[in-house]
């Protein structure tokens, strides 16, 4: 740290939204906590719901008392937003019910969030509204443990990263490689063989697009396995997560310790680069 940068080390709370997409609300907005609060920095963390989607799957009470709609929260400041995925890969995003709220989410992030954190649909949806990086659907569903590969040893997003790790995969789309290349302003941090494009930064819209899933749980592609198992939906046996791809057995979590260290470099890089008077966000 420089002598400058150490000299501002006032400490606030850094201020967080979560905005949740996902159907399993209380199991999301847990996962992503576990992560972000695992430093020893002060954390606030607020949950967002898009306004007009009402939720099926999570308790009226849980919404009610712990989240609060993105129209009641725009006039404010947020150090960090986290935009998570959603079960919707298979619509064309001007399709999708809250696009135009979500474009009104994204155009306010480059005014009112220091750092944007795009997960998975989140990262897609984000990297096609600013880049016009298309989505495309895949033949057969990644789904698994997949093997990816560090590009970028010098991001700060990346500090303390194996060359190679393991990252859990769920999805029905991809972005293409060659297509982010051309895209001006992204850079490709990590990525895979055999999945493609897996960490993007985009510097000139102060965000970051990771289209897999460090903050799954240990038994998070056990529960979507065996629940299309049960409804008899076709799905392949996650790859390289059981011992001997055997689901009678238990599962191995092999991303655990790189998935803090992700989201533990996002949040000290917002620490060190945010304003300490956080009305100046955006300015």
């Amino acid at each position: 740290m420089s002598e400058g940068a150490a000299n501002k080390q006032d400490i606030r709370p850094l201020q967080i939204g979560l905005l949740n997409l996902m159907p399993k609300k209380i199991q999301t907005e847990t996962q992503f906590a576990r992560l972000i609060g695992s430093t020893p920095l002060q954390i606030d963390l607020t949950l967002i719901r898009m306004s007009e989607h009402i939720s099926k799957t999570t308790s009226h009470d849980h919404m009610e008392s712990f989240y609060t709609s993105f129209q009641d929260i725009k006039h404010r400041k947020f150090d960090g937003l986290i935009i998570t995925g959603a079960p919707i890969e298979h619509l064309p995003f001007e399709d999708v019910t809250y696009w135009d709220e979500l474009r009104e989410v994204m155009d306010w992030t480059q005014t009112n969030v220091h750092s944007t954190f795009g997960v998975c649909w989140g990262g897609m949806a984000m990297i096609y509204y600013f880049h016009g990086v298309q989505k495309h659907m895949l033949d057969t569903k990644s789904f698994g443990c997949f093997r990816h590969q560090v590009q970028d040893h010098s991001s700060p997003y990346l500090r303390g990263f194996s060359d190679d790790l393991v990252i859990p995969v769920s999805r029905w789309t991809e972005n293409k490689m060659s297509e982010i290349e051309a895209a001006e302003g992204l850079d490709v941090l990590i990525s895979s063989e055999e999945t493609g494009p897996c960490l993007v930064k985009d510097d000139s819209h102060r965000a970051i697009y990771i289209f897999n899933h460090f903050e799954y749980d240990s038994g998070t592609l056990k529960e979507e396995y065996d629940r299309d198992i049960a409804n008899g939906t076709p799905i392949n046996v996650p790859c390289n997560y059981y011992p001997n791809d055997d689901p009678s057995l238990h599962p191995f979590n092999r991303w655990r310790g790189h998935g803090h260290l992700m989201y533990g470099n996002w949040i000290n890089e917002i620490y060190q680069t945010t304003h300490f008077d956080i009305s100046k966000i955006g300015s």
